[in-house]
């Protein structure tokens, strides 16, 4: 089955983070099994999501794992002019939710899967499909720990989020994080009496915005990326039930993206430590005052070595010279840090200009560019059987 095709099905699966993916991942075990992987499905802790590993050929090497995620952002709110889980091809592009980020990548994958099947494979060919990744890559932080009692581990791994086929060696890591800001109500006549806990919350931007700025000027820097610093973000603020009454409690989400030669603890604890500051500012006022701040989610950034042997391996499968770092994050780093397995992004489409965009799209060249590129793989990877 051609890659077109089988990206043809996988759009029709409408695999909102939100929603089950297991009806997509039904039918890539079913496609695979009939080809003669082994198969292990990796539900998740609801039952109504599940991640996938499969394997073929010998089982005493390591071999090469490819990887993606299933699930595909939202499309409330977007003016799509096509079915966005529909495929539509028109003028050398495929439209559809997923067809760049990374649903592309994955029929190509799926594709080679049927050409390995019918191949003299000299070391294993294996495959990391996963779910929620769109979220804080949450579901390969549940499946990484599987991979070594089910596949086992892979000498080196392609993770294909769109780099428009560029080899990706590196990208910041992440944590969201919640501050929860602790007031006092009180009527709005006489707010001075009392801790407005939206004043507190502000006076905590304002701290992580000069911890920003620091950051900028004084942190670690890396000219390979677009913004060369961490960086520190306040998404959401809200607080407040109504104009006369002072708030109580107010609650902002904010993130931090670190470059991998920040310590992400660091980090965290200068958060901390700012956040205590600006209640003891109004402690001596308002004993009570207090700011929780919890960390809801993290994922590792990734710094594979330039000098290590799958970059040029890499270079070679895509026919590309330059290495880049991308600026979004992807589910490398936890192959990176976690497994301590060399691991590079490298995949069809453009991020920048098709990622979660209405009429989101990728270049039927880009998808022919991966077809080739995994088709050199499959050729390192395997023997030619003499026929005559």
């Amino acid at each position: 089955m051609k890659t077109l095709e089988i990206l043809d099905k996988l759009i029709a699966f409408p695999t909102v983070s939100a929603d089950s993916n297991l009806a997509i991942i039904d039918y890539v075990q079913d496609y695979l099994k009939t080809r003669g992987f082994e198969t292990y499905h990796i539900p998740d802790n609801t039952g109504l999501k599940a991640g996938l590993f499969a394997r073929i050929g010998p089982s005493d090497k390591a071999g090469v794992m490819l990887s993606g995620h299933t699930d595909v952002v939202p499309t409330t709110g977007q003016n799509w002019t096509t079915d966005p889980f529909k495929m539509t091809v028109s003028n050398g592009k495929a439209y559809g939710r997923g067809a760049t980020d990374m649903k592309g990548y994955l029929a190509s994958v799926m594709a080679l899967a049927d050409r390995a099947s019918h191949a003299n494979l000299t070391e294993p060919l294996k495959i990391a499909f996963s779910y929620d990744e769109e979220i804080g890559c949450v579901g390969i932080k549940s499946m990484i720990h599987h991979v070594e009692d089910t596949i086992g581990l892979p000498r080196c791994c392609f993770v294909g989020e769109p780099t428009l086929m560029q080899v990706a060696i590196g990208h910041k890591g992440k944590a969201a994080l919640q501050a929860i800001c602790h007031g006092m109500n009180g009527h709005s006549a006489m707010a001075p009496d009392f801790l407005n806990a939206l004043h507190l919350a502000c006076d905590f931007v304002t701290v992580l915005r000069d911890l920003q700025g620091d950051y900028a000027l004084n942190g670690a820097q890396d000219p390979d990326y677009g913004v060369p610093y961490s960086t520190i973000h306040v998404g959401k603020m809200s607080g407040g039930m109504a104009l006369n009454i002072i708030p109580e409690r107010a609650v902002i989400d904010f993130e931090f993206r670190h470059l991998a030669t920040d310590n992400p603890e660091s980090i965290y604890a200068r958060i901390l430590a700012a956040s205590r500051e600006v209640c003891v500012a109004q402690q001596a006022q308002f004993p009570s005052a207090k700011i929780d701040v919890l960390q809801l989610n993290a994922y590792p950034a990734l710094d594979t070595d330039v000098n290590d042997n799958i970059v040029p391996h890499a270079c070679k499968l895509a026919q590309v010279s330059d290495i880049t770092k991308v600026s979004f994050g992807t589910e490398a780093g936890y192959f990176s840090k976690h497994l301590g397995i060399p691991t590079i992004v490298c995949g069809p489409g453009s991020m920048d200009a098709q990622g979660h965009k209405p009429d989101e799209y990728i270049e039927l060249s880009q998808l022919a560019e991966c077809d080739a590129m995994l088709e050199r793989l499959l050729g390192n990877i395997s023997r030619q059987v003499d026929e005559r």
